[in-house]
């Protein structure tokens, strides 16, 4: 059987998961979550991605990641396999840690793109991990408001597609009580073709 095509485009934004083989924990505790997160900066660093959100779960996680030239599949490669060595060296485990290479969705729209970004740091919430987006370390999310640093995420680049000024931006999400299936009421004009006028 084929593998699925894969949407390596220059310029193109992705919401990518990746799971756990048998759905097996790929974080199983804080030093394993750091040494994600350095894996994923390093990766950031060698492409050029622009990271816009990310979350790790327990058994998986999610990214949404712009990339500037067609680098998704050798970038994935990249994050994937060095982190499964360092975590397989770490536990004395062998094989595979991921169920799959990755599964990625090309984001065209604003609104999926806003969609995507609200849905990514809710899911701790969802798994009753915690109580509200900005209460899990293990996501951008705290990064994209304003309580951390950005370090090596483009919280700036995200929050351009808001069309507001960052200050707003900065506060919108947090405001108000969330919008149906829990995403945030989306501010200005949506519905464009991604590149069509957008940010």
């Amino acid at each position: 059987m084929s593998r699925p095509l894969r949407f390596d485009l220059a310029g193109a934004i992705h919401h990518v998961t990746v799971r756990g083989n048998a759905r097996e924990r790929v974080f199983r505790d804080e030093s394993d979550r750091t040494r994600w997160q350095e894996t994923l900066e390093r990766t950031v660093e060698r492409f050029g991605w622009l990271v816009l959100a990310y979350c790790q779960m327990g058994n998986h996680y999610h990214l949404l990641v712009e990339t500037p030239q067609p680098t998704l599949s050798r970038g994935m490669r990249q994050l994937n396999g060095v982190y499964a060595q360092r975590f397989n060296r770490r536990h004395g485990r062998v094989g595979h840690l991921f169920q799959a290479r990755f599964h990625a969705t090309l984001v065209e729209r604003d609104e999926h793109l806003l969609a995507v970004a609200a849905y990514i740091p809710l899911n701790p919430v969802r798994a009753g991990l915690c109580g509200k987006p900005e209460d899990w370390r293990w996501s951008s999310y705290r990064a994209t408001i304003g309580l951390e640093p950005p370090g090596f995420l483009a919280s700036d680049r995200l929050l351009s597609f808001f069309e507001e000024e960052r200050e707003q931006a900065r506060r919108r999400p947090r405001a108000g009580s969330p919008r149906r299936a829990g995403h945030p009421r989306p501010p200005g004009p949506l519905g464009r073709p991604r590149g069509a006028g957008s940010s």
